[in-house]
This record gives structure tokens, C-alpha cells and sequence, in this order.
């Protein structure tokens, strides 16, 4: 179950990530320059990298690297069911999910960066490969500054978090007088199943863009044994009331169409008692948009968030 791995990555994996610059040109014996690289300490040891990659193939941080503006060549099935990149995907190529290595061998990159290492060793062959473990990098600022250095793309980084810090500032501000200050919000999803979680800051689901870009807080019991912890958490319906939030942000995963789950929950009693269901803020979204944390979708969520919250307060009459 993907919430269930992402708990269980989120707990075991905190591996650190640098790069060092050691940046070395060299002619051979017709005088042409050879290409630049630089060494990435990763979790499988140092590798040499281009200093600035050309063809780069990965299964889960397309997102990552387009917002540095890389050229990403191949990227996992299912980061392809976000609509936030459609657009910029069109000319990517699905590699599966898994990876399937024929396929990244076809699209000859020179980078490849994978969450898991599964096929390292067969990756690794192909071109320098980059493990990069989920929850790596905790916020924005520090994913884009990352992937810019693995892609060589410093500059576009930078630019990117420049742009992303304006926005929040300014999505702030809008919202300041429709929101009280002492509001909290709560991250949920309903699955298809009937299972209902409570999610942290950084596993998609919106949590960067409310909590950390939007500066909003969460209840105390969600800070302390969601966000704080790092991990998510399934709740019994009878314990829900605990975890509530004033305003209560809910991905809906349903991905045939065909659960009944999100209205079996919304009519017994125990959630029609809840302050955020009586003061009409609870939001259902999609699933496909709000899922995704890369640094261009956790743009998008913050102007999506801010027109939700705005129209609400129009329709309470706020």
C-alpha cells in the first residue's frame, strides 16, 4: 500500500545527500576537450556525474528536474497522472514502473536518478546512477538546491526558489484576513479501501504548500505525533474527532471511480459532528493533483489552496 511504504521510508531512510565540485578538464591527444564532471556522494558511494547533464532518466523526480529546467529524457509510468505536468512530459518517455532497463538504455542518457536500488547495478552500467532515497531533502528550497547541483543547473535553481519564496509570500497575504490566525489545518486521505490517514508536512497530499509555503499549523496532536515524527498515520473513524483540524484538506483516492468509501464516511454521524463539516471547511480534492510533491505541483497547490480557502469564505459568508 503506498502509504504504508512511504511510513516506512519516511522512518528508515534519512540518508544525506552532498555534492562536492571536483570539476577536472583534460584534453586527449587530438586536442579536443573531454567532458567535465564532478563527483555526487550518494548513498551507494561516490559517483562521477556530467557537470551539467544533458539526457537525464528517472522514475519518481521528473518534477525535481524540470523545475531546474533539465532536460529529462525518461521517466517512471506513474508520474505521468499528473496533470500539473502534462504539458511538460509530452515528449518524455515512460520507462515503466518499475524501471524497465532496456527502455533507459535505449534513451542513452548520462544521468540516471532512481528513489530505489533495485536495478542500480544493471542502471549503473548504462550511465552514473544517483539513488536518491525518499524524504531526502524535507522542504523546496533544499529539493530544488539539490537537484540543480545534480543536474547542473545552479542558476535555474536558484531562480526557481526565488520565484516559489515570492509566491508564498505573496499567497500569504492574501489569505491573511480570510483565514484566523489560530486556525489549523489537518492533511487527510480516504482510500478506496475505507482506510483513513492523517499525513505529515512532506508526503505530498498538499502538506508543503499549506504547512511549510503557506505557514499554516496543524493541531497540536498532528504536529507532535504526525509532523514531528515524519510518519502517517491511519486513523479509526471513532479516533478522527482527535486528529481534526479546523479546516480539513482531503485527498480522495479512488482510481477506478467505483469506492463508495469518501460517502460512507461523510455520512455517519461521528464525521457530521465534526467543527470543520458544521462550519462547511472541508475540502475533497484529487487525488492525481494533490498527491504529487515536486517543487512545480507544490507551486500549483499553493494557488490552489488560496482560491479554495478564498471561495469558501465567500460562500460561509465570511
Amino acid at each position: 500500500m503506498i502509504h504504508k511504504q512511504l511510513s516506512l521510508l519516511g522512518i528508515t531512510l534519512a540518508a544525506l545527500l552532498f555534492v562536492s565540485a571536483c570539476n577536472s578538464n583534460s584534453e586527449n591527444t587530438q586536442g579536443d576537450e573531454q567532458a567535465e564532471t564532478k563527483t555526487f556522494q550518494s548513498v551507494s558511494g561516490d559517483v562521477e556525474i556530467p557537470a551539467k547533464s544533458e539526457r537525464i532518466v528517472t522514475d519518481i523526480y521528473a518534477g525535481e528536474f524540470l523545475s531546474v529546467g533539465a532536460n529529462v529524457v525518461g521517466a517512471g509510468s506513474w508520474i505521468f497522472g499528473n496533470p500539473t505536468l502534462k504539458e511538460q512530459l509530452s515528449e518524455v518517455t515512460d520507462i515503466g514502473d518499475p524501471v524497465n532497463v532496456e527502455s533507459v538504455l535505449e534513451l542513452d542518457p548520462d544521468l540516471i536518478v532512481v528513489m530505489s536500488d533495485e536495478h542500480y547495478e544493471e542502471l549503473s552500467q548504462i550511465a552514473p546512477t544517483i539513488v536518491i532515497p525518499y524524504n531526502t531533502t524535507t522542504n523546496i528550497q533544499d529539493t530544488v538546491e539539490m537537484f540543480g547541483e545534480l543536474a547542473g543547473a545552479q542558476e535555474q535553481a536558484a531562480n526557481f526558489i526565488q520565484d516559489f519564496e515570492e509566491k508564498a509570500a505573496q499567497a500569504k497575504e492574501e489569505i491573511s484576513g480570510v483565514i484566523a490566525k489560530d486556525a489549523t489545518v489537518g492533511i487527510y486521505e480516504i482510500t478506496d479501501t475505507g482506510s483513513f490517514w492523517v499525513f505529515t508536512d512532506n508526503g505530498g497530499r498538499g502538506g508543503q504548500a499549506l504547512y511549510n509555503a503557506l505557514d499554516l499549523d496543524a493541531p497540536e496532536i498532528i504536529q507532535s505525533e504526525i509532523i514531528d515524527t515524519g510518519e502517517v498515520k491511519e486513523l479509526s473513524l471513532e479516533v478522527v474527532p482527535d486528529f481534526a483540524a479546523d479546516y480539513m484538506f482531503i485527498t480522495d483516492y479512488n482510481p477506478d471511480g467505483t469506492s463508495d468509501s469518501l460517502d460512507t464516511m461523510e455520512s455517519s454521524a461521528i464525521w457530521q459532528d465534526l467543527d470543520a463539516v458544521q462550519n462547511n471547511r472541508v475540502f475533497i480534492n484529487d487525488f492525481d493533483t494533490f498527491y504529487p510533491y515536486d517543487p512545480i505541483s507544490v507551486s500549483h497547490q499553493i494557488d490552489l489552496f488560496v482560491k479554495m480557502i478564498q471561495e469558501r469564505s465567500e460562500e460561509n459568508g465570511e
